[in-house]
């Protein structure tokens, strides 16, 4: 028991740290598990829960940007008795709610048709290292073509409903492609279209909050609620872990991209993905 909660306890670190730097956390928990297994759980179990481990990774995000998500006027009767019940929400939040949500509907719409499809075909050690290093390059590249060029969307406000469905694309990418990462899909995609790196990264905060739930829903569907005492445990220990290491990596990720790029990223998923193709070629 005590075992199986120190492993929980190791991939839970590993998804608050790779699930907000754009390095892929899927990627890496698949590949950690490739030499740190439970013992106790089943397959399916595995497969679940290195899905709904993220709900601890999403709440990070909403005690951290709670403010600007919370869709509500403080001042609610005082707001009704003045303009009508509409008049409770926030128009610019609810406008960026508009945004998250058209940016999600790529990866949900093939994710709900495909899930066990791509599972089955990419989720494995080659693909991972693939993803790692071709995506690893394109960071580099793109800071690069990046670095001479003045941000022209610095705010929320600014991004528009193509911008928000073009992120969406990328993200989609990142669902059919573990190693990929979610985080570096929408933050190269957001680069693309003109975002500054701080803009890009909080909005694929954002994003993350309706397809990271709506993924681990699914999941938890699909495995039904029949945990054993050992998986509820797991479960829990693994979300929370994940939930406070998310909360320290997010805030050092904003502070870090104020003053440096995604470089040292990029290199960081080649060497890696170079590695991982290495280990297993000659595994």
């Amino acid at each position: 028991m005590f075992i199986e909660i120190l492993k929980t306890i190791i991939f839970g670190i590993v998804e608050g740290i790779t699930e907000w730097l754009p390095i892929s956390s899927t990627g890496h928990l698949i590949l950690v598990e490739q030499f740190i297994k439970f013992k106790e759980v089943s397959p399916e179990f595995w497969g679940m829960f290195q899905v709904v481990i993220q709900l601890g990774a999403i709440l990070a995000v909403v005690l951290l940007y709670f403010k600007n998500i919370w869709p509500f006027t403080k001042n609610k009767e005082k707001a009704i008795k003045k303009k009508g019940i509409l008049s409770i929400f926030d128009k610019d939040i609810m406008n960026l709610w508009g945004k998250i949500l058209v940016g999600c509907i790529p990866a949900a719409i093939i994710g709900l048709l495909f899930d066990e499809v791509f599972e089955a075909l990419f989720y494995n050690p080659t693909c991972i290292a693939i993803a790692l290093i071709v995506f690893g390059i394109a960071f580099i590249v793109i800071e690069n073509w990046n670095r001479n060029r003045k941000s022209a969307k610095t705010e929320n406000s600014q991004i528009t409903y193509k911008d928000a469905f073009l992120i969406g694309i990328f993200q989609l990418i990142a669902a059919i492609f573990p190693g990929t990462s979610r985080s570096g899909a929408t933050i190269i995609g957001g680069l693309l279209i003109g975002l500054s790196r701080p803009n890009a990264a909080e909005f694929t905060f954002y994003l993350a909050i309706p397809t990271m739930l709506g993924a681990s829903l699914l999941k938890l569907v699909k495995f039904g609620f029949g945990f054993t005492s050992i998986e509820l445990i797991i479960l829990l220990v693994g979300m929370l872990v994940s939930f406070l290491v998310s909360v320290f990596v997010i805030k050092f990720l904003m502070n870090y991209i104020k003053k440096h790029d995604f470089k040292v990223f990029g290199y960081y998923r080649i060497i890696l993905g170079i590695i991982v193709l290495a280990y297993f070629l000659i595994a």
